[in-house]
Order: structure tokens, then C-alpha cells, then sequence
């Protein structure tokens, strides 16, 4: 048996799709399933159950001798939120509770961090275990899970196979409910469906300009394929960057976005909300030495690739993964 916690969430309803591609049959879906919007992402999957998240725990105690493996990539994601009280119940106690009875039960574990404990990048974007506690975040969600991350590098017992992943800027189907969360890709295709153009954020630092931004965007089916590969190695536990490895402008991404619609390019600016401009990431990439080390023997999707399979196949089709 297998478990996937935001399982009716974009990465975690496209790790269920893979799985049961690749033949895993017996996936256990948790998450809060209160969100009809959600409802599509787990549509036509053949799930063995569906727990509520709240519920989630008591089952895995009372459950623990049928399970395989632990994807745990629930959390609350939105980078606009502030009340931290939110991001420590959901992002770090809960994670914790799932750590401790992965320990207990001695089950293996893969779980979901972030490109965004980062912060600026004033201390560069490896993932070598020694920098982490240095890191600074911009904003709460990032705190949470750097807080999450330095909490499991200060742990004596761990489960006995682990690995956290630091998600970059993650695209691909099943992000339709993320609202203003959801990638560039997304908010392209429907900008330019509607009015034909595309807004990017103007640059407010005088070392980038309008639109080159510089982010690692990695395509949803790549993370799938990282995952499944750490659930079946189960080798070199530890923290890893998960991005493509190259840092890519927000222009090549709309301008791709275009192509991949046959659509004439027509781009203009907006300010960066007032909101998250002290706390925008002006540039992202993924070290990725550490993973490939680990002997993960796949390629990356390359931008102009993953755009075209995401908009047509996806997109212009109203179709989830």
C-alpha cells in the first residue's frame, strides 16, 4: 500500500496518475477533499481509499502493517499567506507526526520542500545538508519548511529510508484549482485565450529586466518520475534540490507558451503586487550534482518540450493527468 497526502492537490493527483500508470494498484489518497474544484484532479482514479487528512494519522496507527511507502506532499502552499499559525500546524507539526510514525512503523518516506527556503539565495540554491540551517526565507510557507528541514537534520532517528525534496517552480496539469498560485503557464494560456496577450510582472530591480526574471521551472512529470525512482531505490537518504538544473526567464516562458498555442507573441508588464514584491525570488536554479550523484539516471524536460505537452495535451483539452 502505498500513501500520497494531498493526493487531490496538483503534484500529488499527478504522483497518483504516474503510479497507477506504472502499474502500483494499491494507493491510499489523503487530503481534505473539501474542495469540489479538486474533485477532477482524482477523477477515474482507481483508489483503494480516501482519508481525510484529519483522520490520516489514527488510520496509519491502526493501518501501519499494510504500508509500503509515504509520499507526504500535503501542505498548505499559497506564498500570499501570512498567519504562520497555519503554515506551523499544517506544514511542521503535521509533518512531524508523519516523520515520528515512519520511525515508529518503520516505514520509508519521500516528502515535499521547497525551492522558496531559499529566500534571496544569498547562500546559493545547493542542497547540501551543512548550508540549510543558514538559509533565509522570504516569506511564512518557506519558513515552514525550512523549519520542517532543519527539524529533520536535528533528528537522531530517522525513518530508515528518507528524502525531502525541494520543489522549484513546478508546471503541469491538475494546478487548475491553484488560482493565483498557479504557474505562469497557466496564467499565460488563460490570459492570452481571452485577450490575446500575456502580462508579465515588471522587474522592480535595476540588475533584471521586465520579464527576465530568471526561475527553474521543472515540468510536473519529471517530479512524478524523481519520486517514483527514490520510492523504488530506496538508497542515500537526505534533503534534494528538484528543479531542471537551468534557470529560465519568465519571457522564454510566455513566449513558449504562445508557440505551443499558435499564437503571435504579444507580452506587455504590470508592477509586481505591492504585496510580494519585497519577497519575490528574482532568480532560481537547482543544484542537481547531489541527485544525480544519488544515480537518478532520467533526463529533464526542456521548457519549450514541457509547455507543448502541458498546453496541448492538457490545456487546450480541459483534461487533467
Amino acid at each position: 500500500m502505498i500513501i500520497v497526502t494531498g493526493a487531490a492537490g496538483f503534484i500529488g493527483s499527478c504522483l497518483v496518475g504516474e503510479l497507477l500508470d506504472r502499474g502500483y494498484q494499491d494507493i491510499v489518497a489523503v487530503d481534505d477533499f473539501s474542495r469540489p474544484d479538486k474533485g477532477p484532479n482524482l477523477e477515474g482514479k482507481k483508489l483503494s481509499a480516501k482519508i481525510h487528512r484529519d483522520e490520516f494519522l489514527a488510520w496509519l496507527d491502526a493501518n501501519e502493517n499494510q504500508v509500503q511507502f509515504i509520499f507526504h506532499l500535503g501542505a498548505r502552499t499559497d506564498t500570499t499567506e501570512f498567519d504562520h499559525r497555519i503554515f506551523d500546524e499544517l506544514n511542521v507539526r503535521y509533518s512531524q507526526q508523519v516523520w515520528e510514525r515512519c520511525i515508529r512503523y518503520g516505514i520509508p518516506l519521500v516528502y515535499a520542500s521547497s525551492a522558496a527556503t531559499y529566500g534571496a539565495g544569498e547562500h546559493g540554491y545547493a542542497d547540501d545538508h551543512t548550508t540549510i540551517p543558514s538559509l533565509h526565507p522570504l516569506n511564512p510557507y518557506g519558513e515552514s519548511k525550512q523549519t520542517f528541514d532543519r527539524w529533520v537534520l536535528e533528528q537522531r532517528q530517522h525513518p530508515f529510508f528518507w528524502a525531502g525534496l525541494k520543489f522549484f517552480n513546478v508546471y503541469g496539469p491538475n494546478e487548475y484549482h491553484k488560482g493565483r498560485m498557479a504557474s505562469v503557464v497557466f496564467h499565460a494560456f488563460n490570459q492570452i485565450t481571452v485577450s490575446g496577450g500575456m502580462k508579465l510582472f515588471r522587474s522592480h530591480r535595476p540588475e533584471y529586466r521586465d520579464g527576465e526574471q530568471l526561475r527553474d521551472f521543472v515540468y510536473v512529470k519529471d517530479v512524478c518520475s524523481v519520486c517514483i525512482w527514490l520510492m523504488e531505490q530506496r538508497q542515500h537518504p537526505g534533503i534534494y534540490n528538484l528543479g531542471s538544473g537551468r534557470a529560465r526567464t519568465f519571457l522564454d516562458l510566455a513566449r513558449a507558451t504562445f508557440r505551443a498555442m499558435g499564437r503571435e507573441e504579444n507580452i506587455s508588464f504590470i508592477d509586481t503586487p505591492a504585496d510580494i514584491r519585497d519577497k519575490y525570488q528574482y532568480f532560481t536554479e537547482a543544484r542537481m550534482e547531489k541527485l544525480l550523484a544519488a544515480g537518478y539516471p532520467h533526463g529533464f524536460t526542456p521548457l519549450e518540450e514541457g509547455v507543448a505537452d502541458y498546453v496541448g495535451n492538457y490545456l487546450m483539452k480541459s483534461s487533467a493527468r
